[in-house]
C-alpha cells in the first residue's frame, strides 16, 4: 500500500497514512506515553524508546503497521497482526490516537486503511479486537466498521489501580 493522503469532511483534516518505520520509534513512544492513549491500551506508563524499537522490529511478515501524520506530526498508530496455522484467516487489530487529536476522523481513517488491506490484499475472513468496556467512542467507531460484540471479558486487565472489563469484537467478511 502506498502512502495515502486523506481529507476528512468534518474538519480541515489532512492526514498522511503510511507504513510505520523504525525511525518512528521516538514519536510512537511519545504517543504511547500520553495518558488517554495509554488508558485505552495495554501499555504500561513510562515506555522507553528501546522498547518501542524492539516492538517495531518484532513485526512478522504479513503484519501491517500504519501511522497517521498530521502536519508532519505522528498522531495515530494502528496495525493488524496476522495469526498463523489454522487461524491464518484472522488478524488482530490494535490502534490508538493522540490525546489532542481524538474524535477528528483519524481512527476512522486508520481502520479504513487497515480493513482495505485485510479485504483486498490479505484475504482475511476475520478481524478481531478487544476494547475496554468503558470506551464508548471506540465501541461506536468499531461498530460503524461492522465489528460486532462477541463477549465480555471480565477483569480483563489491571489498569490505573483497578481491574477493567473488555469487550471482544470481530468483523467477518
Amino acid at each position: 500500500m502506498n502512502d495515502t493522503i486523506l481529507s476528512h469532511p468534518s474538519a480541515s483534516l489532512e492526514l498522511l497514512i503510511r507504513a510505520g518505520r523504525p525511525d518512528d520509534a521516538e514519536a510512537l513512544t511519545d504517543l504511547a506515553n500520553l495518558p488517554a492513549y495509554r488508558h485505552g491500551t495495554m501499555r504500561l506508563p513510562f515506555q522507553r524508546v528501546d522498547e518501542t524499537r524492539r516492538w517495531l522490529e518484532g513485526h512478522k511478515d504479513g503484519d501491517v503497521h500504519l501511522v497517521a501524520l498530521r502536519d508532519g506530526r505522528l498522531v495515530g498508530s494502528a496495525g493488524l497482526s496476522v495469526l498463523a496455522g489454522r487461524r491464518r484467516h484472522t488478524a488482530v487489530l490494535g490502534m490508538g490516537v493522540h490525546d489532542d487529536h481524538r474524535r477528528q476522523g483519524i481512527g476512522a481513517a486508520l481502520i479504513g486503511a487497515l480493513l482495505d488491506v485485510a479485504d483486498r490484499w490479505l484475504d482475511l475472513k476475520r478481524v478481531e479486537l478487544t476494547v475496554f468496556a468503558d470506551n464508548a467512542p471506540a465501541l461506536a467507531l468499531y461498530a460503524k466498521f461492522g465489528f460486532e460484540r462477541e463477549g465480555l471479558l471480565r477483569a480483563f486487565a489491571f489498569r490505573d489501580g483497578a481491574y477493567a472489563d473488555a469487550v471482544a469484537m470481530a468483523r467477518l467478511s
